[in-house]
């Protein structure tokens, strides 16, 4: 069983978003839960940390009645994506404008069950 998360237009780039995917991607749930807690970076962990775990809340209502555990769990997929570019202006040098691009991003994460994963291994 799978279960996925969204988090759109997060203010914050592609590059330092993947950054922080690439730790958590193929890694069982709660031990992906435990890195992105100790991670040294606030800004970028917290749009990942929310997608992650509303994944897994996605993933314990869907199951129903089958008691279903963050230990059952592992990340399936992690990507991100940009998204629209707040463009911005700044003054530069001989009274020119300098624009400043914000980047966004758009991050999915989908889990699925263990057992799914060794399934398919076969």
């Amino acid at each position: 069983m799978e279960a996925r998360a969204i988090s759109r237009y997060q203010r914050i780039s592609v590059k330092k978003a993947n950054r922080v995917l690439e730790l958590i991607r193929g890694k069982n749930a709660k031990e992906a839960l435990n890195i992105l807690y100790f991670l040294q970076k606030p800004k970028h962990k917290v749009p990942i940390l929310k997608a992650l775990k509303s994944a897994i809340a996605n993933a314990i209502y869907k199951a129903g009645k089958v008691k279903l555990k963050e230990e059952d769990l592992y990340v399936k997929e992690a990507r991100v994506t940009p998204g629209p570019m707040l463009k911005r202006w700044q003054a530069g040098p001989m009274g020119r404008a300098m624009m400043i691009r914000r980047r966004t991003s758009h991050i999915y994460i989908t889990v699925a069950t263990i057992e799914e994963n060794k399934k398919g291994e076969e």
